[in-house]
């Protein structure tokens, strides 16, 4: 994709030239709703779009985002849900342009895990007193992906949690959901090879991170979306009453859990296979199967963080 410039220098360009494009997904009402606030508070603080795009059919976001990456800003500025970025990201990887972050999503992972504001003013001002930071990309099979990698019940709750339900609720709307899944679904027998050593487990959940948030909860404090590792972790075991309560838990309390505290499994590169052979949800979309490798590419996605940010 051609040499990259100095992070430094690429952060004075975006401050000082502020070439930017504007993609904002408005199929959703909060988009549609909020893309006029998005324009006028760019221009309110300094920045005028090169181009900007106000996509309302979903299957146009691909090509929109080819067509703004031909402008060569040195910011692309996407606004939308965690599914929206991610697909900004395997636009963006390995390239010298710079991701910016609008959170306009019900549960905004990828955002949470940049810790990027997620008021709108908010997130546009950090364009000009942020700076750029290369942080790790996540590869599921050839698939590239910001924030999760997921096994099992959640990978039906994407597929029946409804968007009127999200509305209303947030991000409580995907416990709730695996709530009613939950009574007839099956546990599955997972196996994960992570440098060298095989571990093997029984679940109705698992999911394999590279940031560090998951429903809009944080995962664990000590998972980091710059540290050039993946966590893969369970969520309950194959007992339906266990997973119902740290549901239940996670859903009322969003409690903070540490790395120390296990059961995790830590790598740069996982080799998961499971028994049967089950589909991935990989950042919201369901195309590849187990077995499955799944790594992180460190440094592999610019994007513009806090200038607070702890860019390793």
């Amino acid at each position: 994709m051609g040499e990259l410039r100095g992070k430094a220098e690429h952060t004075e360009a975006i401050r000082t030239g502020r070439r930017i494009c504007v993609v904002v997904n408005t199929h959703s009402r909060r988009g549609r709703r909020l893309y006029p606030r998005v324009v006028a508070t760019l221009r309110a603080e300094g920045f005028e779009p090169i181009r900007s795009f106000a996509v309302v059919d979903p299957r146009r976001l691909r090509a929109t985002l080819d067509t703004a990456l031909a402008e060569r800003p040195d910011l692309l500025v996407v606004g939308g849900g965690d599914g929206t970025l991610s697909a900004a990201v395997k636009h963006v990887a390995h390239r010298d342009v710079a991701l910016g972050v609008l959170p306009l999503g019900t549960t905004n992972n990828f955002a949470r895990s940049l810790g990027l504001p997620l008021d709108l003013p908010g997130a546009i001002r950090v364009f000009h007193t942020g700076k750029v930071a290369d942080i790790d990309l996540g590869v599921a099979g050839d698939r590239e992906f910001a924030n999760l990698a997921s096994f099992g019940v959640s990978v039906e709750v994407a597929g029946t949690v409804r968007p009127w339900l999200k509305r209303l609720l947030g991000r409580a709307a995907y416990p709730l959901t695996a709530l009613t899944i939950l009574p007839r679904h099956r546990p599955f027998r997972a196996f994960i090879t992570a440098d060298g050593r095989r571990h093997e487990l029984l679940t109705h959940q698992l999911n394999i991170a590279n940031g560090r948030f998951h429903g809009g909860w944080q995962v664990a404090r000590d998972i980091s979306i710059d540290n050039g590792r993946l966590v893969a972790y369970q969520l309950g075991s194959g007992k339906r009453l266990r997973l119902l309560v740290e549901t239940l838990v996670r859903a009322t309390t969003g409690r903070w859990r540490s790395l120390a505290g296990g059961p995790f499994v830590v790598g740069q590169e996982m080799y998961l296979e499971t028994d049967p052979p089950m589909a991935a949800d990989v950042d919201g979309e369901v195309r590849l199967m187990t077995p499955i490798t799944i790594r992180t590419v460190p440094n592999g996605l610019r994007v513009m963080v806090t200038d607070d940010f702890v860019d390793s």
